[in-house]
């Protein structure tokens, strides 16, 4: 005889998720855990009383989304809220299989024999396992003005929410990326190494972290490129020796075999994987659709959709092309594309090497244009030309014209021979750009050619500046 859920199961798992209620004690687990610095950006969602919202916290896998919501529970915790108030629940745990939302809240109330539904935070992770979520959150929105709603879900499932028009008004997003080179630094606590310094950006001096220990954040930049997007592997030698196992397996094959699937109804998951497969083996490379199916076996008109539903489970960023002048093509012939994460890399094939010539320029510039994605407010661009490139380009909003030109390498010897770079001072001169920044492997210094200066360095320190920039800027 095939036996049910009883409702008392349920509610002892809720119990037992919710240690709080009865002990007092928050999980040891989560709170030896360090905070990530996104932590300081979300709090305010959280603490935030007066605006009649859900928070809807989305990212890829394994980035720390759970941990930040048992963070959140501690600080309202140490803020005064009474801890019988706060509810934690795991929506992806099979013994609350097909059980709305409401009627989880509801058990969650009788399971401390609660005789009020008044101010409470409501912590549903992993929420993108419930059909219809975001039609059960908004009619809790709705009829629990009082309570405070927070979610998680991947970034494929935050896709389908932001398309959702049912949320309208009633949710605040808020995406948390994979860890920045800053963020993997203050978690290993290496902020010693760094010291402070300027750069020369646009004809004025800015603050710029330099570093005295380059060779040392040398390695843990590459160390950081194979593993530095996850939280737990950067602390886990077992995971680093099998990223295939720890990574590929729980992030990759997740998503492209499960989540895409599922939420697209993808029949041929084996295309998917084979484009992917392709994308992340050719990162930092220039596409096009028929080369791209070519090299792939998947036919033309699916790439463009499985492209943006690798970018919507935030696996790849496609970055679009500008010629020599910085106008942008009115047809999209070909285009770029990067690993959000450079990790990703090493989970499907091999981490790369220090000495790794031939992989290292493509991986770096995959980290640092990582970098740049966690700014929702800007788009990255690169030029090409007939006889040029140049890797990162910024676009003046106003006057749809260039205003910043970056070259990524990882070589030194641009340092002593600056004229080389004909590609990066031609479009300097092309669009009246004064200056330019060009990374290295450790050279640092300014060099004028033909009346432009040429502000080189260090990859691992560009890298750790425009992740600090970032956070400080959605903080304050």
């Amino acid at each position: 005889m095939i036996q049910k859920i009883s409702k008392s199961q349920v509610l002892d798992r809720i119990r037992f998720d919710n240690s709080w209620w009865v002990n007092g004690e928050m999980d040891e687990g989560y709170n030896s855990m360090q905070r990530r610095l996104y932590f300081e950006v979300f709090k305010p969602m959280i603490l935030e009383g007066s605006i009649r919202r859900a928070v809807v916290l989305m990212g890829p896998r394994r980035v720390g989304k759970t941990v930040m919501l048992h963070h959140s529970i501690q600080e309202l915790i140490e803020s005064g809220v009474p801890k019988n108030k706060l509810i934690f629940i795991t929506v992806e745990n099979p013994i609350y299989t097909n059980i709305g939302l409401e009627e989880l809240f509801k058990m969650s109330l009788e399971a401390q024999a609660a005789t009020d539904s008044h101010g409470y935070y409501v912590f549903f992770d992993e929420i993108q396992y419930l059909k219809d979520w975001e039609v059960h959150l908004k009619t809790l929105v709705d009829s629990y003005r009082t309570c405070k709603f927070i979610v998680s879900g991947s970034a494929a499932a935050a896709l389908k929410f932001k398309s959702n028009e049912s949320g309208a008004g009633r949710f605040t997003d808020f995406l948390l990326p994979p860890l920045t080179f800053y963020e993997y630094i203050h978690i290993k606590e290496l902020e010693s190494i760094m010291t402070s310094g300027t750069l020369k950006w646009k004809d004025r001096e800015i603050p710029f972290l330099d570093t005295t220990q380059p060779d040392v954040l040398n390695e843990h930049f590459v160390n950081y490129i194979n593993f530095g997007g996850y939280p737990e592997i950067i602390f886990s030698p077992l995971m680093q020796r099998n990223p295939g196992r720890y990574i590929k397996q729980d992030i990759v094959d997740k998503v492209l075999l499960r989540d895409l699937p599922s939420l697209y109804g993808i029949k041929d998951v084996q295309e998917l994987n084979r484009l992917f497969t392709t994308i992340c083996f050719n990162t930092a490379h220039e596409f096009d659709y028929e080369d791209l199916s070519r090299k792939s076996g998947v036919a033309k008109h699916l790439i463009k959709k499985y492209i943006d539903y690798l970018a919507s489970a935030f696996l790849i960023k496609k970055v679009s092309r500008v010629d020599q002048s910085g106008k942008q093509f009115k047809r999209e012939v070909k285009f770029k594309m990067y690993l959000s994460n450079p990790s990703l890399y090493a989970a499907l094939f091999a981490p790369i090497k220090i000495t790794d010539e031939n992989r290292m320029g493509d991986m770096i510039e995959t980290a640092i244009y990582a970098q740049w994605m966690h700014r929702d407010w800007f788009e990255p661009y690169y030029a090409r030309w007939q006889k040029g490139e140049v890797d990162m380009v910024g676009i003046d909003e106003t006057s749809l014209k260039p205003n910043w030109a970056l070259e990524i390498k990882w070589s030194d010897r641009y340092f002593e021979a600056a004229k080389q770079l004909k590609s990066l001072i031609k479009f300097c001169k092309s669009n009246q750009l004064r200056s330019a920044v060009v990374t290295t492997i450790g050279k640092k210094g300014i060099k004028e050619v033909d009346g432009i200066d040429i502000q080189f360095v260090p990859s691992a320190t560009y890298a750790y500046n425009v992740g600090k920039n970032t956070i400080d800027k959605k903080l304050y």
